[in-house]
């Protein structure tokens, strides 16, 4: 039977034979089944017709926009009724079929994922959410990790070239080297930004509302009757910084707060540059109450800075992050931050992207989330 299966679908698209060839499979055919049940076997192979998603409605007991759903939308489906489709699916041989349709149509049915950083804390969680979502709707996932590597990037793309994936989703803030080099609309896949924007280029961007997020987290440290507070993290050439920095000026400006340049301080993310700038501080002469660190991992290296000169924190200093990295809440003490969707920032991201792909029109090119609140231990009022 596997026999017939294999030879079926080698077959399917074979153009008519011709006598002497047909003459000579069929005594093959005599001399491995046995004399009289050569002709018949073949007969059954050449006849046996490509299922169709008719006949998969016909054998589940549904109708064909059933089984469209059940494929395509399968939480839309009852689960009874979604086992009886995969069931015929599996016996009608209808997802071989299916995938020689794609095949046709130049669709791989994958998605390349271009990160600059696969270690990054914040990729891991976003992932699982693009997974989660590509799986529903029959997508795979490629990814690329290019460590800022123009190279790399060409050679990713070159799954988009020969119809290995069908649409990107991109971390790295630029377009693909490739791509980058000329930018025509024609020329572009379908593509999606995630966590931060293509500035200078329409592309749809899906991530955390950086402004909003960072006043939220300076109005609490205000709040908490902090008025010297450090913004660690100044890079005008990052958007993601930028947009956090405004949001801690529109705070600091909002409750009358006047912002002094010296406890600005540059910060590339890194643990490193936190524990600089916490340096920099004490030779400055200009110490806050408070730092707002761009992201979890500057505010780590602020108080890893502050744990070696044996400061109390939070009563000598308060110390607050952006993005809720798994450590935070490990370090000492645990930090106070604010927490990014990064699950729904995900799957936000894959519905746009395939949005794109199915050439309907979005809701919005845009999508901003809202970041969470998180009260740890690393915020105090001054000397409490």
């Amino acid at each position: 039977m596997i026999y017939v299966k294999v030879y079926s679908e080698r077959n399917r698209f074979m153009p008519v034979e011709r006598p002497w060839l047909k003459l000579r499979r069929l005594l093959k055919a005599e001399l491995r089944w046995g004399p009289g049940l050569g002709a018949e076997v073949e007969g059954a192979v050449l006849q046996q017709k490509l299922a169709t998603i008719e006949d998969v409605a016909a054998m589940a007991g549904v109708s064909i926009a059933t089984v469209s759903r059940a494929i395509n939308e399968p939480t839309k489906v009852a689960d009874a009724t979604r086992r009886r489709v995969i069931d015929a699916i599996a016996r009608t041989g209808y997802t071989t079929n299916a995938m020689a349709r794609s095949l046709r149509m130049r669709r791989s049915n994958m998605i390349l994922i271009l990160a600059p950083d696969v270690g990054d804390p914040n990729f891991s969680n976003i992932l699982v959410g693009l997974e989660t979502e590509a799986s529903k709707r029959g997508y795979g996932l490629l990814i690329g990790n290019t460590q800022n590597d123009p190279s790399r990037e060409t050679d990713y793309l070159r799954f988009i070239s020969s119809n290995q994936a069908d649409g990107l989703i991109l971390f790295t803030g630029h377009l693909p080297f490739g791509l980058a080099q000329s930018p025509t609309e024609a020329r572009l896949p379908p593509m999606v930004a995630v966590n931060e924007p293509v500035l200078g280029q329409d592309i749809p961007f899906v991530g955390v509302d950086n402004f909003e997020g960072a006043r939220v987290a300076a109005e609490h440290l205000i709040s908490q009757g902090h008025r010297r507070i450090a913004f660690v993290g100044h890079a005008p050439n990052r958007e993601i910084n930028r947009l956090r920095e405004e949001g801690y000026r529109a705070a600091l400006g909002g409750a009358g707060i006047q912002i002094d340049p010296r406890l600005i301080i540059d910060g590339d993310g890194t643990t490193e540059s936190g524990r600089a700038a916490a340096e920099l501080m004490f030779v400055r002469d200009a110490l806050p109450t408070a730092f707002l660190c761009v992201n979890d991992a500057t505010a780590m290296g602020v108080i890893i800075a502050l744990n070696a000169r044996r400061y109390d924190l939070p009563r000598q200093f308060s110390v607050m992050g952006f993005d809720d990295i798994s450590f935070a809440s490990f370090i000492t003490p645990s930090l106070t931050t604010m927490k990014q969707p990064r699950h729904r920032m995900g799957e936000a991201a894959m519905e746009l992207l395939l949005t794109l792909l199915a050439g309907e029109k979005p809701k919005s090119r845009e999508v901003l989330l809202r970041a969470e609140l998180i009260l740890r231990n690393s915020v105090s009022r001054p000397g409490n």
